[in-house]
């Protein structure tokens, strides 16, 4: 079987872990502060702030930046559906946007004529590793003095004109096991903002700096100790698990690109693609997964219901029409690309991808 996604925890992992077993202190310590300065590093931003998902890191990132009832967050209906809920969460209403047929990301030309006087934010997507398009949406947030949070869980090290994604705004990632690293559960908050850094640690502990002094309204989504000490072996790595990731991309495309069913994805201009996920349109989707499953080529549909039409945001009285996102419900499918596929899979997979498309 070729997974669709394959964690690599190995020896220095499991070393990694034991060390903090062995030392007593697992919950939130020093290693997730060294974490939180690593990654910063990487991404190029001051400060991050380590929590326990990605999920976690969106919902603190709207809580420090002041958004709640009565707001609005504009974002992508084509997303996992975290990225809405997270909104939700602060009392807040997400207004979806349509995508981009080619990157699967929000549409920049639409943004502005969803913004109303009730807007405070902006959430584009990093969708499948690919960076939206961040110079037209930090313009259009200078114009109306919105806020940026950057929805990166997909995309760790994925950079636009140079810049890391994560960087422009206020931005969020995940550490799940089927993201390009992982530290078993686990998100992070990135900014260059040392007050909503402050904020976003309080939040994640109680609305606490000081032991049982709480001077806000907070949550527990501290990370543990374990799961910084994964991410820091993990983080050493990544640059390697996403030369791989392109790679098998590179070669995925080589092969199917004269395939004239299938659409291979697309990379923009000055946009360096991470591919979390290595995502082809073919009209006859959902046949082509259940050719290739049976082969065992494992695959994945995300998203096969965009957020919009899912049964809690049709009960919430949401009744968009998004064509390119319902379109792409039905045709998007995403092939085995991690760091565990070999070159003699790629082919397995090109050639039944081919073989199952006509």
């Amino acid at each position: 079987m070729i997974f669709i996604a394959k964690p690599d925890i190995g020896d220095e992992e499991k070393a990694a872990v034991a060390e903090v077993l062995s030392s007593g202190m697992i919950a939130e310590g020093k290693r997730v502060a060294e974490f939180e300065a690593a990654f910063a590093e990487y991404a190029g931003v001051e400060h991050c702030v380590a929590v326990n998902s990605g999920t976690a890191a969106l919902h603190a990132a709207m809580l420090a930046h002041g958004i709640g009832k009565g707001d609005e967050v504009i974002t992508s209906s084509f997303s996992f559906i975290a990225t809405a809920n997270s909104i939700m969460y602060t009392g807040a209403r997400p207004v979806f946007v349509d995508i981009e047929p080619e990157t699967f990301n929000i549409d920049t030309e639409l943004i502005e004529a969803s913004i109303t006087k009730k807007t405070k934010a902006l959430m584009p997507v990093h969708l499948y590793g690919h960076p939206a398009e961040m110079k037209t949406i930090m313009e259009i947030a200078e114009d109306h003095n919105l806020i940026v949070i950057e929805d990166a869980c997909q995309a760790h090290g994925a950079s636009y004109h140079g810049k890391k994604v994560g960087s422009f705004g206020t931005g969020a990632f995940s550490f799940y096991p089927t993201k390009n690293m992982t530290t078993g559960e686990g998100g992070m908050i990135s900014t260059n903002d040392a007050e909503l850094a402050r904020k976003a640690r309080m939040i994640r502990a109680h609305g606490s700096q000081q032991r049982y002094l709480h001077e806000m309204m907070g949550y527990n989504l501290r990370m543990t100790d374990i799961a910084a000490a994964i991410g820091m072996v993990q983080l050493a790595k990544i640059d390697g698990y996403n030369s791989a990731r392109q790679r098998n991309a590179s070669m995925l495309s080589n092969g199917l690109k004269n395939t004239s069913s299938v659409t291979v994805p697309t990379i923009r201009d000055e946009c360096e693609h991470m591919f979390h996920q290595y995502t082809i349109r073919v009209e006859n989707r959902d046949e082509l997964v259940t050719k290739l499953n049976q082969q065992g080529i494992g695959t994945g549909v995300y998203y096969p219901i965009p957020i919009h039409k899912q049964p809690i945001y049709i009960e919430a009285g949401y009744k968009d029409h998004l064509p390119e996102c319902e379109k792409a419900s039905k045709e998007a499918m995403s092939l085995p690309v991690h760091p565990g596929v070999c070159e003699d899979d790629v082919r397995l997979i090109i050639k039944a991808v081919i073989e199952g498309a006509e």
